[in-house]
C-alpha cells in the first residue's frame, strides 16, 4: 500500500475584500517560492483542483506506470458533490482524470472543505484468473522451505493472509512465478528487522498480471531488482535478489498475489502452484517444496546478470 496526499482548502468570501486580496497574494508567493532553491520533483500522484464558478472539480495526475485507486474522505460545509464520500475510484496510468466536483449548496453563503486522498497501486476491476498455475519463485530445480504459509500467525493476516514467506539466504536469485508487466519497484533500503517500524523499508518487485492483479516480491537485496518498471517479464523469468529488508525476522522471499479493495488497502488472493512433484497445489507452512526443472530442451543464456529464455524456447510455468 503507498502513503497519502492531505490538503486543507477553505472559502475566504466573508473576509474584507481588502484582507482577502492580501492573504490571496501571500498565498501565490508561498507557492510560487516553495521554501525551496529549486523545482520539486514531481510526486508520482498528485490530486488538484480548478475552479469554473461556483464548480471546484479535482483531478488525480497519476504518474505511476499502472493503474491506481484512489480514495477520498470530504469534511464539507454547505457543499454538494458529483458523489456520495467517503469515494474511490481508478485511474489510468500516466493520464491526468477528473474524479468528481463539489459546489455550493446555498451560493450565498459560506463555504468550505478539507480533505485526505488515499492511493494503492492496482485496480478494483481486476478479478483473478483461477485457472492459472504459478511457478515456484526461484531457480528451476531449487528447493527451499515454506516457513510461514496462508494465515501464518505471524504476520500472515488481512491483506497478507494468503502471502508465503520461503527461508532463503539473501542474494537468492528470484524468478517471476507468473509473467507480467513490471508496475514497481524498491531496491534502495539496506535496513529490516521484527519490528512494525521497518515496514516501509522493504525492497520489492510489483508484477501487474494481465488479469490486473498483482504479484508482490518483497523483503528483497538493497540494489537486488533485476527490471525496470515497464518491462514484460515471463513466468521463469529473473527478477531480483531475496534479501531481509523490511518487517523481516530472518532472509527469506515473501511471496503473495492481490487486487486491490480501496486506496486504503487490498485483498489477498490464494494461488495454486506447480511443483517438481505436484501441479496446482496449496504450499503447506513447514514443507520444501522443490521446482519444476527446466524442460527437455529449453536453452538458458545469461545476458549482463539477467538470465533469459533464448527466443522460441520454453518460457516456464503458465501465464494465462
Amino acid at each position: 500500500m503507498l502513503k497519502l496526499n492531505t490538503f486543507i482548502v477553505g472559502q475566504l468570501k466573508l473576509l474584507p475584500a481588502s484582507l482577502r486580496h492580501i492573504v490571496i497574494l501571500m498565498f501565490c508567493l508561498v507557492c510560487v517560492s516553495g521554501g525551496h532553491g529549486g523545482n520539486p520533483p514531481r510526486k508520482a500522484f498528485h490530486v488538484f483542483t480548478k475552479r469554473e464558478g461556483d464548480v471546484t472539480r479535482f483531478y488525480v495526475d497519476n504518474r505511476e506506470a499502472n493503474e491506481v485507486t484512489a480514495t477520498f474522505e470530504l469534511q464539507t460545509v454547505n457543499l454538494k458533490g458529483s458523489t456520495n464520500f467517503p469515494f474511490s475510484g481508478t485511474y489510468p496510468a500516466n493520464q491526468v482524470t477528473e474524479a468528481f466536483w463539489v459546489c455550493p449548496i446555498e451560493s450565498t453563503e459560506q463555504w468550505n472543505y478539507s480533505y485526505t486522498s488515499h492511493y494503492t497501486i492496482g485496480s478494483t476491476l481486476a478479478t483473478h484468473d483461477n485457472s492459472c498455475v504459478y511457478r515456484l519463485p526461484f531457480a528451476p530445480g531449487t528447493a527451499y522451505k515454506v516457513t510461514q504459509g496462508y494465515n501464518g500467525q505471524y504476520s500472515h493476516t488481512g491483506s497478507d493472509l494468503y502471502a508465503v514467506d520461503f527461508k532463503m539466504p539473501a542474494g537468492t536469485p528470484i524468478h517471476a512465478a507468473r509473467g507480467g508487466v513490471i508496475a514497481k519497484v524498491k531496491d534502495d533500503s539496506s535496513k529490516g528487522g521484527a519490528d512494525r517500524k521497518y515496514e516501509n523499508q522493504a525492497n520489492y518487485v510489483l508484477i501487474r498480471h494481465d488479469d490486473g492483479t498483482l504479484g508482490n516480491y518483497a523483503h528483497l537485496s538493497k540494489n537486488g531488482v533485476k527490471v525496470v518498471v515497464g518491462q514484460r517479464v515471463e513466468a521463469g523469468d529473473l527478477i531480483a535478489l531475496s534479501g531481509n529488508t523490511g518487517f523481516s525476522s530472518g532472509a527469506h522471499l515473501h511471496f503473495s498475489v492481490f487486487k486491490t479493495k480501496d486506496g486504503k488497502g487490498r485483498v489477498s488472493i490464494p494461488v495454486k502452484f506447480e511443483t517438481a512433484d505436484d501441479l496446482a497445489i496449496t504450499l503447506a507452512e513447514g514443507k520444501t517444496y522443490r521446482s519444476s526443472p527446466v524442460k527437455p530442451g529449453a536453452i538458458l543464456a545469461v545476458k549482463g546478470d539477467r538470465l533469459e529464455n533464448q527466443p522460441g524456447q520454453f518460457q516456464g510455468g503458465q501465464n494465462k
